[in-house]
Protein backbone atom coordinates (compact mmCIF):
# COMPACT_ATOMS: atom_id res chain seq x y z
CA UNK A 1 0.00 0.00 0.00
CA UNK A 2 1.44 3.74 -0.71
CA UNK A 3 1.57 6.07 1.62
CA UNK A 4 0.19 9.10 1.07
CA UNK A 5 1.18 11.61 -1.14
CA UNK A 6 1.28 14.16 1.10
CA UNK A 7 4.43 12.77 3.58
CA UNK A 8 7.27 12.05 1.04
CA UNK A 9 9.51 10.14 2.96
CA UNK A 10 13.33 11.57 1.31
CA UNK A 11 16.89 9.67 1.37
CA UNK A 12 18.98 12.18 0.41
CA UNK A 13 21.71 11.09 -1.03
CA UNK A 14 22.86 14.65 -1.91
CA UNK A 15 24.14 17.40 -4.38
CA UNK A 16 24.58 16.44 -8.07
CA UNK A 17 26.62 19.29 -9.83
CA UNK A 18 26.03 21.91 -6.82
CA UNK A 19 21.96 20.67 -7.60
CA UNK A 20 20.32 18.58 -4.49
CA UNK A 21 19.70 14.79 -5.64
CA UNK A 22 16.40 13.41 -3.84
CA UNK A 23 16.57 9.69 -3.25
CA UNK A 24 12.89 8.64 -2.56
CA UNK A 25 12.76 5.80 -0.05
CA UNK A 26 15.07 3.91 -2.35
CA UNK A 27 19.16 3.56 -2.39
CA UNK A 28 21.89 3.54 -5.62
CA UNK A 29 21.90 -0.24 -5.18
CA UNK A 30 20.55 -3.40 -3.13
CA UNK A 31 23.10 -4.70 -2.08
CA UNK A 32 22.72 -5.96 1.80
CA UNK A 33 25.94 -6.76 2.75
CA UNK A 34 27.98 -4.46 -0.44
CA UNK A 35 31.40 -4.92 1.52
CA UNK A 36 35.59 -5.96 0.95
CA UNK A 37 36.17 -9.73 1.49
CA UNK A 38 39.42 -8.72 3.77
CA UNK A 39 37.55 -9.12 7.39
CA UNK A 40 40.93 -10.98 8.74
CA UNK A 41 42.98 -8.02 7.71
CA UNK A 42 40.83 -5.38 8.95
CA UNK A 43 41.71 -3.54 11.67
CA UNK A 44 39.38 -3.28 14.77
CA UNK A 45 36.70 -1.12 15.53
CA UNK A 46 37.78 1.35 18.27
CA UNK A 47 35.09 3.65 19.04
CA UNK A 48 35.35 6.21 21.57
CA UNK A 49 31.61 5.54 23.83
CA UNK A 50 30.13 7.81 26.61
CA UNK A 51 27.13 6.35 28.04
CA UNK A 52 26.83 8.87 30.81
CA UNK A 53 23.29 10.96 30.25
CA UNK A 54 23.32 14.41 29.92
CA UNK A 55 23.11 17.17 32.95
CA UNK A 56 19.34 18.06 32.16
CA UNK A 57 19.13 20.22 35.00
CA UNK A 58 21.93 22.73 32.86
CA UNK A 59 20.45 26.41 31.87
CA UNK A 60 20.39 26.71 28.55
CA UNK A 61 23.30 28.24 26.56
CA UNK A 62 23.48 31.29 25.08
CA UNK A 63 25.80 29.49 22.58
CA UNK A 64 26.82 26.14 21.32
CA UNK A 65 29.87 27.43 19.64
CA UNK A 66 32.23 25.52 22.13
CA UNK A 67 30.17 21.88 21.21
CA UNK A 68 30.70 23.02 17.63
CA UNK A 69 33.98 23.64 17.73
CA UNK A 70 34.37 19.99 19.42
CA UNK A 71 32.67 17.93 17.29
CA UNK A 72 33.33 20.18 13.55
CA UNK A 73 36.41 18.34 12.92
CA UNK A 74 35.09 14.51 12.76
CA UNK A 75 32.03 15.47 10.30
CA UNK A 76 33.36 15.30 6.90
CA UNK A 77 32.26 15.85 3.30
CA UNK A 78 31.44 12.25 1.28
CA UNK A 79 31.84 13.03 -2.22
CA UNK A 80 30.73 9.80 -4.40
CA UNK A 81 30.38 9.09 -8.38
CA UNK A 82 27.38 6.23 -8.41
CA UNK A 83 25.65 4.72 -11.58
CA UNK A 84 22.04 5.42 -11.67
CA UNK A 85 19.57 3.24 -13.20
CA UNK A 86 16.84 4.16 -15.84
CA UNK A 87 13.64 5.94 -14.81
CA UNK A 88 10.81 7.45 -16.33
CA UNK A 89 9.58 10.53 -14.64
CA UNK A 90 5.66 10.94 -13.95
CA UNK A 91 4.41 14.82 -14.03
CA UNK A 92 4.09 14.68 -10.03
CA UNK A 93 7.98 13.37 -9.88
CA UNK A 94 8.66 16.09 -12.46
CA UNK A 95 7.14 18.79 -10.45
CA UNK A 96 8.54 17.46 -7.56
CA UNK A 97 12.37 17.65 -8.93
CA UNK A 98 11.74 21.22 -10.74
CA UNK A 99 12.05 23.03 -7.41
CA UNK A 100 15.78 21.41 -7.43
CA UNK A 101 17.14 21.51 -11.00
CA UNK A 102 14.35 23.64 -13.29
CA UNK A 103 12.58 26.91 -11.65
CA UNK A 104 15.25 28.20 -8.96
CA UNK A 105 18.61 28.64 -10.74
CA UNK A 106 20.59 25.78 -9.66
CA UNK A 107 20.30 24.05 -13.13
CA UNK A 108 18.62 22.56 -16.43
CA UNK A 109 15.35 20.85 -16.87
CA UNK A 110 16.19 17.14 -16.29
CA UNK A 111 14.43 15.41 -19.58
CA UNK A 112 11.37 13.06 -19.07
CA UNK A 113 13.55 9.66 -19.91
CA UNK A 114 17.04 9.58 -18.32
CA UNK A 115 19.03 6.49 -19.07
CA UNK A 116 21.92 4.52 -17.58
CA UNK A 117 24.40 7.47 -16.35
CA UNK A 118 27.28 8.28 -14.03
CA UNK A 119 26.01 11.14 -11.25
CA UNK A 120 28.04 12.86 -9.08
CA UNK A 121 26.75 13.43 -5.57
CA UNK A 122 27.59 14.78 -2.26
CA UNK A 123 26.72 13.30 1.39
CA UNK A 124 28.18 13.87 4.76
CA UNK A 125 29.56 11.31 7.48
CA UNK A 126 31.39 11.11 10.77
CA UNK A 127 34.79 9.44 11.48
CA UNK A 128 34.39 7.45 14.75
CA UNK A 129 38.28 5.96 14.69
CA UNK A 130 41.31 7.61 14.42
CA UNK A 131 42.45 5.32 12.02
CA UNK A 132 40.08 6.23 9.67
CA UNK A 133 36.68 4.79 9.75
CA UNK A 134 33.82 6.78 8.60
CA UNK A 135 30.40 6.11 9.35
CA UNK A 136 27.36 7.57 6.94
CA UNK A 137 24.04 6.19 4.88
CA UNK A 138 24.00 3.17 2.91
CA UNK A 139 22.12 5.31 0.77
CA UNK A 140 25.57 7.46 -0.08
CA UNK A 141 27.79 5.71 -0.81
CA UNK A 142 25.97 2.25 -2.00
CA UNK A 143 26.85 1.31 -5.52
CA UNK A 144 29.54 4.11 -6.33
CA UNK A 145 32.77 4.03 -8.50
CA UNK A 146 34.61 6.29 -6.52
CA UNK A 147 34.13 7.49 -2.78
CA UNK A 148 36.06 10.95 -1.81
CA UNK A 149 36.47 12.31 1.80
CA UNK A 150 37.05 15.93 2.38
CA UNK A 151 38.37 16.61 5.87
CA UNK A 152 37.80 19.89 7.75
CA UNK A 153 41.19 20.73 6.81
CA UNK A 154 40.77 20.62 3.69
CA UNK A 155 42.77 17.26 2.67
CA UNK A 156 41.05 15.13 0.32
CA UNK A 157 40.75 11.41 0.83
CA UNK A 158 40.16 8.12 -1.63
CA UNK A 159 37.83 6.28 0.95
CA UNK A 160 37.10 2.40 0.39
CA UNK A 161 33.40 1.38 1.17
CA UNK A 162 33.82 -1.54 4.18
CA UNK A 163 30.13 -2.14 3.84
CA UNK A 164 26.66 -1.31 3.59
CA UNK A 165 23.24 -2.36 5.18
CA UNK A 166 20.08 -1.19 3.11
CA UNK A 167 18.04 -2.34 6.09
CA UNK A 168 19.40 0.36 8.81
CA UNK A 169 20.64 3.38 5.66
CA UNK A 170 23.97 2.65 7.72
CA UNK A 171 27.38 2.44 6.07
CA UNK A 172 30.94 1.92 6.96
CA UNK A 173 33.73 3.60 4.57
CA UNK A 174 37.37 4.05 5.26
CA UNK A 175 40.03 6.34 4.74
CA UNK A 176 43.91 6.08 5.03
CA UNK A 177 44.89 8.26 7.55
CA UNK A 178 46.50 8.03 11.15
CA UNK A 179 45.49 10.31 14.19
CA UNK A 180 41.87 11.79 13.36
CA UNK A 181 39.62 13.95 15.30
CA UNK A 182 36.78 11.41 16.33
CA UNK A 183 33.16 11.72 17.70
CA UNK A 184 32.01 10.14 21.23
CA UNK A 185 29.23 8.06 20.61
CA UNK A 186 26.40 8.58 23.53
CA UNK A 187 24.27 5.57 24.74
CA UNK A 188 21.46 6.37 22.10
CA UNK A 189 18.76 4.60 24.72
CA UNK A 190 19.48 7.30 27.50
CA UNK A 191 18.14 10.14 25.15
CA UNK A 192 14.77 11.42 26.09
CA UNK A 193 12.35 13.37 23.57
CA UNK A 194 13.24 17.01 24.61
CA UNK A 195 16.77 16.70 24.36
CA UNK A 196 18.38 19.62 22.53
CA UNK A 197 20.34 18.35 19.54
CA UNK A 198 21.99 19.73 16.67
CA UNK A 199 22.69 18.53 13.19
CA UNK A 200 25.46 19.07 11.57
CA UNK A 201 26.38 18.39 7.73
CA UNK A 202 26.93 19.77 4.58
CA UNK A 203 23.26 21.43 2.85
CA UNK A 204 23.30 21.70 -0.55
CA UNK A 205 27.27 21.54 -0.95
CA UNK A 206 27.22 24.77 0.33
CA UNK A 207 30.03 23.84 3.29
CA UNK A 208 29.78 22.37 6.82
CA UNK A 209 26.20 24.00 8.20
CA UNK A 210 25.10 23.60 11.96
CA UNK A 211 21.13 23.37 12.71
CA UNK A 212 19.54 22.94 15.93
CA UNK A 213 16.48 21.66 17.69
CA UNK A 214 15.34 18.70 19.92
CA UNK A 215 14.51 15.31 20.03
CA UNK A 216 10.99 15.13 18.69
CA UNK A 217 10.00 11.51 19.20
CA UNK A 218 12.07 8.37 19.41
CA UNK A 219 11.63 4.39 18.13
CA UNK A 220 9.63 5.81 14.71
CA UNK A 221 9.51 3.66 11.84
CA UNK A 222 9.14 4.53 8.56
CA UNK A 223 8.06 1.55 6.92
CA UNK A 224 7.71 -2.51 7.37
CA UNK A 225 10.13 -3.55 5.64
CA UNK A 226 13.49 -1.92 7.02
CA UNK A 227 15.45 -2.38 10.53
CA UNK A 228 14.27 1.29 11.83
CA UNK A 229 14.46 2.86 15.03
CA UNK A 230 14.56 6.28 14.26
CA UNK A 231 15.40 9.46 16.40
CA UNK A 232 12.93 12.04 15.07
CA UNK A 233 14.14 16.06 15.29
CA UNK A 234 13.05 19.11 14.41
CA UNK A 235 16.69 20.02 13.87
CA UNK A 236 16.33 21.09 10.14
CA UNK A 237 17.90 18.32 7.54
CA UNK A 238 18.62 19.27 3.89
CA UNK A 239 19.97 17.16 0.88
CA UNK A 240 23.46 16.69 1.61
CA UNK A 241 23.11 16.21 5.46
CA UNK A 242 22.82 12.12 4.74
CA UNK A 243 25.00 10.49 7.06
CA UNK A 244 26.32 13.97 8.92
CA UNK A 245 25.87 14.19 12.92
CA UNK A 246 23.25 14.51 15.32
CA UNK A 247 24.83 15.36 18.46
CA UNK A 248 23.70 15.95 21.87
CA UNK A 249 24.46 19.16 24.48
CA UNK A 250 28.32 17.42 25.39
CA UNK A 251 28.79 17.33 21.57
CA UNK A 252 28.42 13.49 21.45
CA UNK A 253 26.96 11.76 18.15
CA UNK A 254 23.12 10.31 19.22
CA UNK A 255 22.80 9.34 15.39
CA UNK A 256 23.30 9.61 11.74
CA UNK A 257 21.28 12.47 9.88
CA UNK A 258 18.84 10.02 7.64
CA UNK A 259 15.57 11.03 5.90
CA UNK A 260 12.67 13.61 6.41
CA UNK A 261 9.08 13.83 5.50
CA UNK A 262 8.44 16.65 3.53
CA UNK A 263 5.67 18.23 1.32
CA UNK A 264 7.89 20.87 -0.72
CA UNK A 265 11.42 18.87 -1.13
CA UNK A 266 13.01 20.42 1.73
CA UNK A 267 13.01 20.91 5.60
CA UNK A 268 9.66 20.86 7.16
CA UNK A 269 11.02 20.12 10.54
CA UNK A 270 10.37 16.19 10.48
CA UNK A 271 13.92 14.46 10.05
CA UNK A 272 15.14 11.16 11.24
CA UNK A 273 18.17 9.92 12.10
CA UNK A 274 19.80 6.02 13.01
CA UNK A 275 20.02 5.93 16.41
CA UNK A 276 23.74 5.65 17.20
CA UNK A 277 23.52 2.03 18.79
CA UNK A 278 22.04 0.92 16.31
CA UNK A 279 24.74 2.08 14.06
CA UNK A 280 27.29 0.41 16.51
CA UNK A 281 25.56 -3.09 15.75
CA UNK A 282 25.80 -2.32 12.38
CA UNK A 283 29.65 -1.31 11.80
CA UNK A 284 30.72 -4.32 14.38
CA UNK A 285 29.21 -6.91 11.86
CA UNK A 286 30.74 -5.31 9.16
CA UNK A 287 34.09 -4.90 10.44
CA UNK A 288 34.08 -8.16 12.34
CA UNK A 289 32.40 -11.00 10.01
CA UNK A 290 32.04 -8.12 6.63
CA UNK A 291 28.08 -8.78 6.88
CA UNK A 292 25.21 -8.30 9.03
CA UNK A 293 24.12 -11.51 10.42
CA UNK A 294 20.32 -11.15 11.59
CA UNK A 295 18.25 -13.65 13.98
CA UNK A 296 15.04 -14.93 12.88
CA UNK A 297 11.70 -15.75 14.83
CA UNK A 298 9.38 -17.18 11.62
CA UNK A 299 6.77 -15.22 12.69
CA UNK A 300 4.45 -12.57 10.98
CA UNK A 301 3.47 -10.21 13.41
CA UNK A 302 1.71 -6.51 14.38
CA UNK A 303 0.60 -4.49 16.53
CA UNK A 304 -1.58 -5.19 19.34
CA UNK A 305 -4.44 -2.29 18.85
CA UNK A 306 -6.78 -1.31 21.51
CA UNK A 307 -9.48 -3.21 19.45
CA UNK A 308 -7.86 -6.33 19.20
CA UNK A 309 -6.26 -6.18 23.30
CA UNK A 310 -10.51 -6.35 24.01
CA UNK A 311 -10.79 -9.18 21.40
CA UNK A 312 -8.05 -11.31 22.76
CA UNK A 313 -9.04 -10.43 25.96
CA UNK A 314 -6.00 -8.28 27.25
CA UNK A 315 -5.80 -5.94 29.75
CA UNK A 316 -2.90 -4.00 27.93
CA UNK A 317 -2.72 -3.23 24.48
CA UNK A 318 1.55 -3.00 24.18
CA UNK A 319 2.76 -6.07 22.84
CA UNK A 320 3.22 -7.88 19.13
CA UNK A 321 0.53 -10.04 17.71
CA UNK A 322 1.43 -13.34 15.79
CA UNK A 323 -0.69 -13.86 12.75
CA UNK A 324 1.72 -16.87 11.44
CA UNK A 325 4.16 -18.80 12.16
CA UNK A 326 6.59 -20.25 9.52
CA UNK A 327 6.16 -24.37 9.43
CA UNK A 328 9.19 -25.79 10.76
CA UNK A 329 10.77 -22.53 11.61
CA UNK A 330 12.06 -21.54 14.92
CA UNK A 331 9.08 -20.19 16.68
CA UNK A 332 6.91 -22.93 15.62
CA UNK A 333 9.63 -25.49 16.68
CA UNK A 334 9.58 -23.97 20.27
CA UNK A 335 6.11 -23.67 19.92
CA UNK A 336 4.60 -20.83 19.46
CA UNK A 337 0.67 -20.27 17.87
CA UNK A 338 -1.22 -17.56 15.61
CA UNK A 339 -2.86 -15.76 17.84
CA UNK A 340 0.14 -15.62 20.58
CA UNK A 341 0.48 -12.53 21.74
CA UNK A 342 4.63 -11.24 22.71
CA UNK A 343 4.71 -9.74 25.84
CA UNK A 344 8.91 -10.27 26.59
CA UNK A 345 11.59 -11.04 24.42
CA UNK A 346 14.68 -12.06 25.97
CA UNK A 347 13.42 -10.32 29.79
CA UNK A 348 12.32 -7.14 28.13
CA UNK A 349 9.05 -5.79 27.52
CA UNK A 350 7.85 -5.69 23.64
CA UNK A 351 6.15 -2.21 23.23
CA UNK A 352 5.14 -2.63 19.89
CA UNK A 353 5.87 -5.22 16.71
CA UNK A 354 8.35 -2.99 14.94
CA UNK A 355 10.71 -3.03 18.46
CA UNK A 356 10.18 -6.92 18.14
CA UNK A 357 11.28 -7.16 14.84
CA UNK A 358 14.45 -4.95 15.61
CA UNK A 359 15.46 -7.27 18.76
CA UNK A 360 15.40 -10.09 16.46
CA UNK A 361 17.35 -8.76 13.86
CA UNK A 362 19.70 -7.79 16.36
CA UNK A 363 20.08 -11.10 18.04
CA UNK A 364 22.87 -13.62 16.80
CA UNK A 365 21.57 -16.44 15.14
CA UNK A 366 21.54 -19.55 17.37
CA UNK A 367 20.90 -18.30 20.66
CA UNK A 368 18.33 -19.44 22.45
CA UNK A 369 16.06 -16.64 23.77
CA UNK A 370 13.05 -16.88 26.66
CA UNK A 371 10.12 -15.40 24.70
CA UNK A 372 6.52 -14.83 26.86
CA UNK A 373 3.74 -15.23 25.29
CA UNK A 374 -0.23 -14.65 26.63
CA UNK A 375 -2.25 -17.37 24.64
CA UNK A 376 -5.87 -17.10 25.62
CA UNK A 377 -5.23 -15.23 28.91
CA UNK A 378 -2.58 -17.26 29.87
CA UNK A 379 1.23 -16.11 30.19
CA UNK A 380 3.42 -18.80 28.54
CA UNK A 381 7.08 -18.63 28.39
CA UNK A 382 8.99 -20.71 25.56
CA UNK A 383 12.85 -20.97 24.85
CA UNK A 384 13.64 -20.38 21.13
CA UNK A 385 16.25 -20.67 18.95
CA UNK A 386 16.80 -17.90 17.17
CA UNK A 387 17.93 -18.64 13.45
CA UNK A 388 19.14 -16.50 10.99
CA UNK A 389 17.07 -14.49 8.35
CA UNK A 390 16.90 -16.37 5.13
CA UNK A 391 17.80 -14.38 2.16
CA UNK A 392 21.64 -13.37 1.28
CA UNK A 393 22.44 -10.91 -1.20
CA UNK A 394 25.35 -12.34 -4.34
CA UNK A 395 26.88 -9.09 -4.56
CA UNK A 396 29.85 -8.71 -2.40
CA UNK A 397 32.07 -5.50 -2.14
CA UNK A 398 34.53 -4.44 -4.26
CA UNK A 399 38.28 -5.32 -2.92
CA UNK A 400 39.96 -2.30 -4.78
CA UNK A 401 38.55 1.12 -5.24
CA UNK A 402 40.11 1.41 -8.82
CA UNK A 403 37.53 -0.96 -10.42
CA UNK A 404 40.21 -3.56 -10.78
CA UNK A 405 37.79 -6.27 -9.18
CA UNK A 406 33.73 -6.50 -10.70
CA UNK A 407 31.30 -7.67 -8.42
CA UNK A 408 29.52 -11.00 -9.98
CA UNK A 409 25.48 -10.84 -10.30
CA UNK A 410 25.87 -7.18 -8.87
CA UNK A 411 22.57 -6.30 -7.27
CA UNK A 412 21.06 -9.52 -7.17
CA UNK A 413 19.01 -10.64 -3.95
CA UNK A 414 18.37 -14.54 -3.57
CA UNK A 415 16.75 -16.69 -0.95
CA UNK A 416 15.85 -20.15 -0.13
CA UNK A 417 13.10 -21.78 -1.86
CA UNK A 418 10.01 -22.49 0.70
CA UNK A 419 6.51 -24.02 0.86
CA UNK A 420 4.40 -20.82 1.10
CA UNK A 421 7.27 -19.00 -2.37
CA UNK A 422 6.48 -22.57 -4.24
CA UNK A 423 2.78 -22.10 -3.66
CA UNK A 424 2.31 -18.55 -4.75
CA UNK A 425 4.53 -18.90 -7.94
CA UNK A 426 3.76 -22.50 -9.13
CA UNK A 427 7.26 -23.42 -8.96
CA UNK A 428 7.71 -27.31 -8.86
CA UNK A 429 8.18 -29.47 -5.75
CA UNK A 430 11.25 -30.80 -7.15
CA UNK A 431 12.96 -27.99 -8.52
CA UNK A 432 16.20 -27.35 -6.27
CA UNK A 433 17.69 -23.63 -6.05
CA UNK A 434 17.74 -20.06 -5.25
CA UNK A 435 15.10 -17.55 -6.03
CA UNK A 436 15.78 -14.11 -7.32
CA UNK A 437 14.41 -11.85 -4.64
CA UNK A 438 15.30 -8.49 -6.70
CA UNK A 439 17.26 -7.10 -9.52
CA UNK A 440 18.72 -3.80 -9.60
CA UNK A 441 17.30 -2.32 -12.67
CA UNK A 442 20.79 -1.07 -13.83
CA UNK A 443 22.37 -4.20 -12.94
CA UNK A 444 23.96 -6.23 -15.94
CA UNK A 445 21.76 -9.50 -14.25
CA UNK A 446 18.79 -7.15 -15.04
CA UNK A 447 19.95 -6.12 -18.77
CA UNK A 448 20.43 -10.23 -19.49
CA UNK A 449 16.78 -10.59 -18.14
CA UNK A 450 17.19 -11.70 -14.49
CA UNK A 451 14.19 -11.03 -12.61
CA UNK A 452 12.30 -11.35 -9.18
CA UNK A 453 10.42 -14.43 -9.25
CA UNK A 454 12.90 -16.28 -10.94
CA UNK A 455 15.11 -19.59 -9.79
CA UNK A 456 18.65 -19.66 -10.31
CA UNK A 457 19.16 -23.44 -10.61
CA UNK A 458 23.15 -23.25 -12.15
CA UNK A 459 25.75 -20.87 -12.12
CA UNK A 460 28.54 -21.39 -14.51
CA UNK A 461 27.49 -25.20 -14.99
CA UNK A 462 27.47 -25.65 -10.97
CA UNK A 463 24.07 -26.87 -9.19
CA UNK A 464 22.60 -24.34 -7.29
CA UNK A 465 20.40 -25.89 -4.06
CA UNK A 466 20.31 -22.73 -1.97
CA UNK A 467 20.88 -19.04 -1.43
CA UNK A 468 24.18 -19.81 0.13
CA UNK A 469 24.96 -22.09 -2.84
CA UNK A 470 24.18 -19.14 -5.07
CA UNK A 471 26.40 -16.33 -3.15
CA UNK A 472 29.39 -19.28 -2.73
CA UNK A 473 29.15 -20.06 -6.64
CA UNK A 474 29.90 -16.28 -7.78
CA UNK A 475 33.19 -15.61 -8.60
CA UNK A 476 35.00 -12.70 -9.90
CA UNK A 477 35.28 -11.99 -13.74
CA UNK A 478 32.96 -10.40 -16.55
CA UNK A 479 30.35 -13.43 -17.49
CA UNK A 480 28.45 -15.30 -15.32
CA UNK A 481 26.37 -18.19 -16.91
CA UNK A 482 23.10 -18.68 -15.20
CA UNK A 483 20.69 -21.37 -15.37
CA UNK A 484 16.95 -19.67 -14.64
CA UNK A 485 14.06 -21.76 -13.95
CA UNK A 486 11.18 -18.55 -15.30
CA UNK A 487 7.23 -19.29 -15.55
CA UNK A 488 6.60 -22.97 -16.17
CA UNK A 489 10.16 -23.27 -18.42
CA UNK A 490 14.19 -23.21 -18.19
CA UNK A 491 16.83 -21.03 -19.74
CA UNK A 492 19.83 -19.69 -19.61
CA UNK A 493 21.30 -16.46 -19.51
CA UNK A 494 24.44 -14.46 -19.70
CA UNK A 495 25.30 -12.25 -17.08
CA UNK A 496 28.47 -9.65 -18.76
CA UNK A 497 29.41 -7.50 -16.29
CA UNK A 498 32.23 -5.95 -18.34
CA UNK A 499 29.05 -3.85 -19.93
CA UNK A 500 27.84 -1.83 -17.55
CA UNK A 501 30.22 1.35 -16.54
Amino acid sequence: MKKPNPKRLAYYAAVIGGVALLVDGTSFALNSSDRTDDTQSRPALNLKVDPTPIDRNQKLANSFASIVQKVAPSVVKVSVTARTPQRKFSGGDMELFRRFFGNNGFGPMIPDDQGPRLQRGMGAGVIVSVDGYVLTNNHVVANTKDVQVTLNDGRQLAAKVIGTDPRTDVALIKISANDLPTISLADSDKVEVGDRVLAIGNPFGIGQTVTQGIVSAKNRATSAEGDEDFIQTDAAINPGNSGGALVDTEGRLVGINSAIFTRSGGSQGIGFAVPANLCRWVMDGLVKNGRIDRGFLGVTIQNLTPDLAKAFKLDRSNGALVGDVTQSGPAESAGLKSGDVILQFDGKLVEDANQLKLRVAETSPGTKVPVQVNRSGENKTFNINVGSLPGDKIAKGDSDNDGSSKETLAGVGVADLDENTRAQLNIPAALQGALVTEVSPDSAAYEAGLRSGDVITEINQKPIKSAQDAVNQTTNGDQTLVKVWSKGSTHYVTVDESAVD
